[in-house]
């Protein structure tokens, strides 16, 4: 088990214990799980609330989870599987044709999965780089922001945006190629 694997156990039982700090695991989990969300609903506002439906289910479920090997964000996403599925459904009793804005997935492909984990595992090296570095990736990439921008919003040069850029991408290219967990 790594670090990480047992981190993620500790917060999962303290949260277990009290639903109070279930709060660590939603921040923990909301940019995969609304990503992941995002990708089947094309309407902003319905992925949004299909995401907390999601956190709400998984907070009232919390105390009947248990460790199977599969980590804790495997979980949230078969939840959210069935959150789109249920709308969809839903929605297709409410009007004629289901909506173009739903997609139901009748299960989760092994490619979609794997995918879902990559995308886990890119956003835990990018928590993992120095602050500076992360800054950059998060207000160019996350935030769509231009080198100018992210360069007078941190203070810094153009040149010096280049270069934590570039610093980053090479070690999150070197983490995902060499399948660090």
């Amino acid at each position: 088990m790594t670090d990480a694997d047992s981190d993620e156990r500790a917060l999962v039982e303290a949260a277990q214990r009290d639903p109070s700090r279930f709060a660590a695991l939603y921040e923990r989990h909301f940019e995969r799980v609304y990503a992941f969300v995002a990708r089947r609903v094309r309407d902003r506002s319905l992925a949004e609330d299909v995401t907390a439906d999601v956190f709400h289910k998984a907070l009232a479920n919390l105390g009947r989870f248990e460790w199977r090997g599969a980590p804790f964000s495997a979980w949230l996403i078969r939840i959210a599987a069935n959150c789109i599925v249920d709308r969809s459904k839903d929605a297709s009793r409410e009007v004629p044709t289901a909506p173009e804005a739903l997609q139901a997935p009748e299960a989760l492909q092994a490619s979609e999965i794997d995918a879902f984990e990559d995308h886990a595992r890119l956003y835990r090296f990018v928590d993992e780089l120095p602050a500076n570095q992360r800054m950059v990736i998060v207000e160019r990439f996350a935030h769509e922001r231009s080198l100018r921008e992210v360069a007078e919003r941190l203070q810094k040069s153009e040149g010096a945006i280049k270069q934590l850029q570039l610093r980053a991408l090479r070690t999150l290219r070197e983490r995902m190629e060499g399948g660090h967990a």
